[in-house]
């Protein structure tokens, strides 16, 4: 078996090939700068709106590449509540999901300040506040003290996908790495995140967390790359949609002794990816967002504001009168007198089902 990359001496030595990731690299900075301008002819509300929402998927969604399933709305409302976002329908939420939010957060939104060893151990905190990861007890908020093996397979047929770094050697490397995230300033961020990425996946510091915390470094890179804590896409979003990829070029490229250029090129892809793929969420913001222009003057009472918001963002099914009643808690009469005041304002206009399958949807606006 061929060595692991921080078996070698001055394995933090990485070297890539510029040219085979230029052309990617290129896209990106374009893209992103792209996005950026987008963003910033959005009124206030709606990049607030578009914040939250890349916020709240990039904490599900890391959660889900460990197997961990979080409660989209508990943590929409956690980062609403955090960021003083006026939202309707906010919902508490679990000690776990306020201290995974507690983390990401930090990252972002202090994206400017050092990372420490005493930041990295209260994030740890953060992710484990009662001590145990499932049923087992783990190392909270310091460095591990044990061996550390990725493996998969049943107990008597165990496959070691990786052995990190020794204990007695996690908190050297740590220093190392932390004084080079903090004080190496010629590297572009974007490629930076993408190095701290693998470096800190390399080392596995902790006994649990490790990918989370991984992931949430990244963030803060890109929020330094962009100079802004308003997150406009998902990066976890993107792994998780490309998660086997990643971990078969991790698995790859922990064998190099120093060439780095294959994992440049799969993080540089599938940050293009995320950042494509918030095109798509970026027009239906700026859709809400002209449309409650619009009707900025309309009287519009908080069941049919609720509802039209579903609308917007993606309303499961069809809407009928039933399902209007039983989403904002009402009557049938109620919810047909909201609906049927919506028709005549030119909101909502009936499908072509009629009788008692008929349903309503938006009406095409046309701003003036």
């Amino acid at each position: 078996m061929s060595k692991y990359i921080h078996e070698h001496t001055n394995w933090t030595n990485f070297s890539w090939d510029d040219k085979a990731i230029n052309a990617v690299f290129g896209e990106v900075k374009l893209i992103q700068g792209k996005i950026i301008g987008q963003m910033n002819a959005l009124g206030f509300s709606a990049k607030e709106e578009a914040t939250l929402t890349a916020l709240t998927l990039d904490v599900v969604k890391s959660g889900e590449i460990e197997g961990e399933l979080l409660n989209y709305d508990q943590v929409r409302s956690s980062i609403a509540r955090r960021l003083g976002i006026n939202t309707a329908g906010l919902v508490p939420s679990s000690r776990h999901i306020e201290g995974v939010v507690e983390m990401m957060l930090d990252a972002t939104q202090r994206y400017t300040l050092p990372l420490t060893e005493k930041r990295l151990f209260g994030w740890h905190a953060a992710l484990f506040p009662t001590g145990y990861s499932g049923p087992y007890v783990i190392e909270v908020g310091k460095y591990r003290t044990g061996e550390m093996q990725v493996v998969s397979g049943a107990m008597s047929n165990e496959k070691v996908h990786y052995e990190a770094v020794k204990p007695e050697l996690v908190k050297m490397e740590m220093d190392r790495f932390l004084d080079w995230f903090n004080n190496d300033n010629l590297l572009d961020p974007v490629l930076k995140a993408a190095i701290a990425h693998f470096w800190f996946i390399i080392i596995h510091p902790f006994d649990d967390g490790n990918g989370r915390i991984g992931r949430a470094i990244t963030d803060m890179l890109l929020a330094r790359a962009e100079n802004s804590g308003e997150r406009f896409y998902s990066m976890s979003s993107q792994i998780l949609t490309e998660r086997k990829r990643y971990y078969e070029v991790l698995q790859k490229v922990q064998h190099s002794s120093g060439d780095i250029t294959e994992w440049l090129d799969w993080f540089l892809h599938c940050l293009k990816n995320a950042m494509l793929a918030t095109e798509n969420t970026t027009q239906k913001i700026l859709h809400k967002a002209e449309f409650w222009k619009l009707y900025e003057h309309t009287p519009i009472n908080e069941r049919q504001r609720l509802i039209l918001n579903k609308l917007f963002d993606g309303f499961e099914g069809k809407l009928q009168t039933s399902k209007w009643a039983k989403i904002t808690k009402t009557s049938t009469d109620t919810a047909l007198r909201d609906i049927k005041d919506l028709v005549e304002k030119g909101i909502l206009q009936p499908t072509n089902e009629g009788g008692r399958n008929a349903g309503y949807e938006l009406t095409d606006f046309k701003l003036e």
